[in-house]
């Protein structure tokens, strides 16, 4: 099904290219967030799992996409601007989960610690709460390049690092579509990569100190960028925070391979609809017994 395209103005200084794929047999409506340089077209494989079970909606950030043409780009966007983005678009669809990818998942942290009150739940892949030393080290080449906009090796850097598990046919496209990016995009980035080189990452701790909401935060197995181990440092703050490692996967996790493809779309639907809770039959002289079914990550912990 194709989806419903619109530009939405937020707050008389952005210009957002949206997506918006109905479902008229779906109550509930998920919004996903991409990761650094991407476009609606990187969560190609996800949207074939969630729209038949939701309405889903996708957008570019003003910088990107189709987003770009739609948008002065004087200055960067920091994440606590996307954030608002976030939450703009939330109320324009009346959404009530949010699902993130890799650096996408700062925004979306920042803007749940606000408290939106549609919000019911929130999945956060490949993102943890530290740089890591092969992060910190894939982020500092990663700035040198964006300095100098050289394309090629932008494209080969991140094939090589946190794309290294991709399928050479994604490879291409990724290589393809970060070399031809537009110079405020590579601008933007060297922004963004050096905030967060230069910042304590603990920010995002402290949002997860005043989520509520149920959290489920998915990693790959080898993915040694943002790796499982540390995106269970949120589990002291995030009071209903649950975890799942995807197995022989990396970073980009339901891109990978059709295993993981699988895996990803049973833990997010498990996560966001689970099992409804079926009655027993009744025994002589007994109540009725409830067994729950609800999906529960603890078993699948890596």
């Amino acid at each position: 099904m194709m989806p419903q395209t619109a530009i939405i103005e937020i707050c008389e200084k952005y210009k957002v290219y949206t997506e918006h794929y109905l479902n008229t047999a779906a109550d509930k409506t998920i919004i996903l967030v991409n990761g650094s340089l991407a476009t609606t077209a990187s969560f190609a494989q996800t949207v074939r799992y969630l729209q038949p079970r939701f309405n889903v909606v996708l957008y570019d950030q003003p910088y990107a996409g189709q987003s770009r043409l739609h948008n002065l780009h004087d200055q960067p966007i920091r994440k606590e601007d996307e954030a608002q983005i976030l939450l703009a678009l939330i109320e324009h669809f009346r959404v009530d989960h949010v699902l993130s990818f890799s650096w996408g998942g700062a925004a979306t942290l920042l803007a749940l610690a606000q408290r939106p009150r549609r919000i019911e739940k929130a999945v956060i892949n490949s993102f943890s709460a530290r740089i890591n030393t092969p992060m910190r080290d894939y982020l500092e080449r990663g700035l040198n390049h964006l300095q100098a906009c050289d394309r090629l090796n932008i494209g080969h850097l991140i094939n090589s690092t946190i794309g290294k598990h991709l399928p050479s046919l994604f490879k291409r496209f990724n290589h393809r579509h970060v070399s031809n990016l537009a110079e405020h995009e590579y601008r933007q980035m060297h922004f963004h990569v050096n905030e967060v080189l230069t910042q304590d990452t603990h920010c995002y701790v402290a949002c997860a100190d005043a989520i509520e909401i149920p959290l489920l935060f998915v990693n790959g197995e080898w993915d040694e960028y943002t790796s499982a181990e540390d995106a269970r440092l949120f589990a002291k703050h995030a009071p209903q925070s649950r975890f799942h490692t995807i197995k022989n996967t990396g970073h980009f996790l339901d891109m990978e391979h059709s295993a993981a493809w699988n895996d990803a779309q049973h833990t997010l639907l498990g996560f966001l609809q689970p099992a409804p809770r079926v009655a027993l039959p009744l025994d002589s002289g007994q109540r009725g017994i409830v067994s729950d079914r609800d999906y529960s990550c603890s078993a699948a912990q890596g």
